[in-house]
């Protein structure tokens, strides 16, 4: 069972929250020895070995603010114990839940058999060789978001480096139409990587070039490298340093320029150099 329809949410800047079926290769298998339900908050029990013991309060009251506005939007994982049932994945949300006040959370059972299962299958597809970049960044993101395992416990399981396995899934961070062109046309990771962080104008300017033209990772990235570092210069001196550009030429008989948080002087001889030296010694 799948957590889609539920909400997205993301957990820096990779996101952990969303598990989209049509890139989860282990979808179907997890239908059969999946449940979803909204348990009772007192049937629920956390797992005391978990290694995790402490929880920032105000990170907790945060995202109890954020339930009782929107509910909770992506359910918990826990395995049936003694009657009870013991939390796999998401006691923030659990304990947030209580703070907000619920009587009962959306969550996914399993046994924990299934559970272990179900983590080998996905660690096993992980390291395809076949698999498109999203396809590996679902997985990823599902041992992280229901399995309870770090970055640097995937990347151990899977045989990657925690660059990579992070890297990847900044993938999901892609809009939706975005991620269906890459499967289409087979886009690699390293071209679609410096998107991610791309607004949507970018994008629609840059997915074409890729597309049409074959541009390589390198190009898109000194691309959008480029077109960050003008538009960031260019907003700083509309709004701040035109006047003072002006004011300092004038004062030190060189021209000045604010580039980002730089100023620089350009003198045209080696005479102006040296005045332009003096004064500011």
């Amino acid at each position: 069972m799948t957590a889609k329809g539920l909400g997205r949410g993301f957990e820096s800047l990779i996101p952990v929250d969303l598990v989209d079926e049509e890139f989860d290769l282990t979808a179907t298998e997890d239908k059969k020895t999946s449940e979803l339900k909204y348990l009772k908050i007192t049937d629920i029990i956390r797992d005391e070995e978990q290694p995790r013991q402490e929880f920032d309060e105000s990170a907790i009251k945060a995202l109890a603010a954020s339930i009782k506005e929107h509910g909770v939007l992506q359910p918990i994982v826990v395995t049936r114990e003694d009657g009870k049932y013991k939390i796999v994945a998401g006691e923030r949300r659990w304990r947030a839940s209580q703070v907000a006040g619920l009587e009962t959370i959306p969550a996914i059972i399993r046994t924990l058999d299934s559970q272990n299962r179900l983590e080998l299958s996905i660690i096993e597809n992980a390291q395809r060789e076949d698999l498109n970049p999203l396809e590996l960044a679902t997985a990823y993101a599902k041992l992280q978001s229901q399995f309870n395992l770090t970055v640097s416990d995937i990347a151990a399981k899977v045989g990657k480096s925690e660059s990579s396995v992070s890297g990847t899934m900044r993938l999901l961070n892609l809009p939706d139409e975005v991620k269906k062109i890459m499967v289409k046309e087979k886009l690699t990771e390293g071209v679609m990587r410096p998107l991610v962080s791309a607004d949507a104008k970018m994008i629609q300017k840059v997915l074409p070039k890729i597309v049409k033209d074959g541009w390589t990772a390198r190009q898109v990235e000194r691309y959008v490298g480029d077109h960050k570092a003008k538009s960031s210069t260019a907003l700083v001196k509309a709004h701040h340093y035109h006047k003072e550009e002006d004011a300092l030429s004038a004062k030190y008989g060189a021209l000045a320029r604010v580039s980002g948080r730089t100023l620089s002087f350009k003198c045209k001889t080696e005479e102006e150099l040296k005045a332009l030296l003096k004064k500011l010694a």
